[in-house]
């Protein structure tokens, strides 16, 4: 999940680069908005995994302790 949100921040960085070039800053803004917006979406999931397994190696832990 994390790589496709990463891909389509490349695109629409990509996309507002062009958009600069051809003098439409309006578009520009739009499509790095939602570059930046994918990306912290990406950075959102990697978290959120990083989340789920340390919770998951402590639930671990923890069942290993009351044995």
């Amino acid at each position: 999940m994390e790589r496709t949100f990463q891909a389509v921040a490349v695109i629409f960085a990509a996309i507002a680069a062009y958009f600069w070039w051809d003098g439409n800053k309006d578009g520009a803004f739009i499509a790095a908005v939602l570059g930046c917006l994918s990306f912290f979406l990406s950075v959102r999931a990697q978290v959120k995994e990083r989340n789920r397994l340390r919770s998951a190696e402590a639930e671990a832990e923890v069942g290993e302790n009351s044995e």
